[in-house]
């Protein structure tokens, strides 16, 4: 959001997509429809031309070389889609996806019943054999959650569902913390993991000043993506940036829009109506401060490479960890988090993360720095479309490489299986669990600080360093305002304008849509296979990387 021109302060790209189950399942699996033709996943989510600085910041920041960076992204985008068809075929046998490997050519999908393997490897996926269902999983999840906050401890801070080793994941500073933990929720300790750590998430936002946008004139922080809301214009950002009726400014100092909902702690989430001086555009400030598109808001993978945008530290990529996490911050527990392994500082909360072209969500907190690495926690953004009623602002064009670059791959069937590299996973691939004692997390895992106050060393840790392209000039007014302090719920849930007076049931733009969903469109009935807000041009049936078609 800027000045006559909003723009997303932070930005990330996801990137899901679409591939099939080709053969008969086996015995006990349902037989789903075949797929529509249409556009491969790449094509629709915009992964097979990502933007120039996407690709940059992936090399830089996850060591691959450009091949491999576009590469990932459309592998990425394909098995979202088949790990859509496969978990809506495996119904309650489905106990997680993601993938891995340098340019993820390598999907698993967990399940807890044998019969599955071969529907699982037909579609295109390595089967994962385990032995705890996802809803046991999240019920003890679930149940530490209730004792962290009877207790109001801050010595358990993170709490969240492994679906790559099949447990739940404790973190504690210390054994006698996970204990009186364990202990009071009632929780069959076989199930849990716990990883000591002096780790402490704090919540990301700022009130030293600096760019960005700023909140009352006291707090700084980045502005998410922008959004519409019937004839009003704004943005979406972290519910901790300001409390509703907060009046927000411009790095311009120009007036600039108030705080019309906030939820926080139990949510981080937030959203910003604007004034007729500024215009919500689809673009995220991306590395050097050039505009990055967004097309949608598709959820990653585990295991997906995702970016994130901030007005403290800039662009830097990672990949996402883990979705519905719990975290506990001085201020409160916030659930529903993602946990990434991306890098923040204060004054970068409320910022973008985008996996390809796809919005994820907004930072919310974390743990490290940028320049020692760190964790991360970003608020997804579509419940914060679908609680608030927002329709986020889309694009269509993306970055187009040069002629000839090898990370444009062309035009293909959806049911192309991934683009495999040659490359080996590097030790330590997430897929595997660590041997040893699982308490003890392994060298270098981001959950553990560095020795030391995780304070920014002295000086002013919200400014960039002289000619950091994450500064604007002065007077730029690209640069939008802070947050501030801890706010409770203020708007209940409601339906986007969009989709008022639609028919049950009906697919409508719009209307956010969770996996395994069924709507009608043309009297014909389909599936929803990744989590996404429907955009006007992603009709049922003509993408066949979100909608399976079932009758």
């Amino acid at each position: 959001m800027v000045h006559r021109h909003t723009r997303a302060a932070c930005a990330v790209l996801t990137t899901v997509g679409a591939v099939v189950l080709t053969a008969a399942p086996a015995s006990g699996v349902a037989d789903p429809p075949p797929p529509a033709t249409g556009p491969s996943a790449a094509r629709t989510l915009g992964a097979d031309r990502p933007h120039a600085d996407v690709l940059r910041a992936l090399q830089r920041d996850l060591g691959l070389s450009a091949a491999q960076a576009g590469t990932r992204l459309v592998n990425e985008a394909e098995a979202g889609t088949r790990a859509g068809r496969l978990q809506n075929a495996l119904g309650a046998h489905f106990a997680g996806a993601w993938v891995h490997g340098p340019t993820s050519a390598h999907l698993v999908v967990a399940t807890t019943d044998a019969a599955h393997v071969r529907a699982i490897e037909e579609g295109g996926a390595t089967a994962r054999l385990v032995r705890t269902g996802l809803a046991d999983l999240r019920a003890v999840k679930e149940k530490l959650d209730a004792a962290a906050h009877r207790s109001g401890t801050l010595d358990t801070p993170v709490r969240y569902v492994d679906v790559r080793t099949n447990r739940v994941v404790l973190q504690a500073t210390d054994r006698a913390a996970a204990d009186r933990l364990l202990a009071d929720a009632g929780v069959d300790r076989a199930l849990v993991d716990v990883r000591l750590s002096a780790d402490r998430p704090r919540a990301l936002y700022d009130i030293k000043g600096g760019e960005a946008y700023y909140i009352d004139e006291q707090a700084r922080c980045s502005i998410g993506f922008s959004i519409t809301k019937g004839d009003e214009q704004g943005f979406v950002s972290a519910g901790h940036c300001g409390k509703p009726g907060a009046k927000t400014t411009g790095a311009n100092q120009a007036a600039q829009g108030t705080f019309k909902a906030s939820t926080f702690p139990e949510k981080d989430m937030s959203w910003v109506a604007t004034n007729a001086e500024w215009t919500a555009t689809p673009t995220v400030k991306g590395e050097g401060g050039k505009d990055v598109q967004v097309a949608g808001s598709v959820q990653a993978l585990v295991g997906a490479a995702v970016c994130r945008s901030g007005s403290t530290t800039g662009w830097h990529c990672g990949e996402i960890e883990q979705h519905d996490t719990s975290v506990t911050y001085a201020e409160g527990t916030v659930n529903g988090v993602t946990r990434t392994s991306v890098c923040a500082e204060p004054g970068d909360s409320g910022g973008s993360y985008v996996s390809g072209s796809q919005a994820q969500g907004v930072t919310s907190g974390g743990s490290g720095d940028c320049r020692s690495g760190g964790t991360t926690f970003y608020q997804p953004v579509n419940p914060i479309l679908e609680t608030y009623g927002l329709t986020l602002k889309t694009g269509t064009e993306q970055g187009t490489p040069p002629p000839g670059d090898p990370t444009t791959p062309p035009p293909g069937d959806p049911s192309t299986p991934p683009q495999d590299d040659p490359t080996t996973p590097p030790p330590g691939d997430p897929t595997t669990p660590p041997p040893g004692d699982p308490t003890t997390p392994p060298p270098g895992d981001p959950t553990t600080p560095p020795p030391g106050d995780q304070t920014p060393p002295p000086g002013d840790p919200t400014t960039p360093p002289p000619g950091d392209p994450t500064t604007p000039p002065p007077g730029d007014p690209t640069t939008p305002p802070p947050g501030q302090g801890t706010t409770p719920p203020a708007e209940g849930r409601s339906t986007p304008p969009a989709v008022q007076g639609a028919a049950p049931g009906s697919w409508t733009a719009g209307r956010v849509y969770g996996v395994g969903t069924e709507v009608t469109h043309g009297s014909v009935r389909y599936r929803c296979l990744q989590s996404h807000q429907a955009q006007g041009t992603w009709r049922p049936e003509t993408t066949p990387a979100l909608w399976q078609r079932v009758g």
